[in-house]
């Protein structure tokens, strides 16, 4: 419906300017200070960060009443892993957010949406785009291993942090005689990332495949 197409294309112009900025951010900050910017880019950054992964979270409420053509499970794993990494790993620990690995992984995160949410935001007005679809279906098979690497990395980089300071690791007491050491609870999370990567990929090929494949570039969206 119209109405529906008008709300997708204002979600994903909000999306567009709030990641533009970012990006836009980063690299003036790289070319103006070199090195430098990079240790400080999570305190530059990171509440427009947040509000844009928060934001993602209705995309799952999207595909959940019909408006976005997309998987359901292959989009929940993403925005889920960026809500884990970005939430409970970088933003707990304020000694992980001054390292490179989260200019690396915010740089990879906001060229895939600035990329995504252009396709998307036009997409949305019937327009699609040869160079655009073929960047968008094609960038992210390229880009989305190299992030959750970064992930894995900023997440091994943590654990000295966790294992120091005991953040979110609980200790009940008599009689439950239970608890839970979060640096564990990391450690198997690097396995389903992983994991969640193959089934991904897997997705992302499929979905390029569908697109791409004959030639003809079909709706994502309806």
């Amino acid at each position: 419906s119209i109405t529906m197409n008008t709300y997708l294309f204002v979600y994903d112009l909000m999306q567009f300017c709030g990641h533009s900025w970012i990006f836009t951010n980063m690299i003036i900050r790289f070319m103006s200070f070199g090195k430098d910017s990079l240790a400080d880019t999570f305190y530059s950054i990171g509440l427009v960060m947040r509000l844009c992964q928060l934001l993602s979270v209705l995309e799952i409420l999207h595909i959940l009443i019909g408006i976005d053509k997309s998987r359901l499970f292959p989009r929940f794993l993403q925005i889920t892993e960026r809500i884990i990494v970005l939430f409970v790993v970088i933003n707990s620990q304020e000694e992980v957010q001054g390292k490179y690995v989260v200019c690396v992984l915010f740089f990879l995160w906001n060229l895939l949406d600035v990329v995504r949410y252009t396709y998307n935001m036009l997409a949305s007005t019937g327009i699609h785009y040869l160079p655009l679809t073929w960047l968008n279906f094609s960038l992210c098979i390229l880009l989305y291993p190299l992030s959750v690497l970064a992930k894995a990395f900023a997440i091994c980089v943590s654990l000295p942090y966790f294992e120091t300071f005991g953040t979110y690791s609980i200790k009940l007491p008599f009689p439950f005689a239970f608890s839970i050491y979060f640096p564990y609870v990391l450690k198997m999370y690097l396995l389903v990332l992983f994991i969640g990567m193959c089934f991904i990929i897997q997705n992302l090929f499929s979905e390029r495949k569908a697109h791409l494949g004959t030639g003809n570039i079909k709706k994502k969206r309806s």
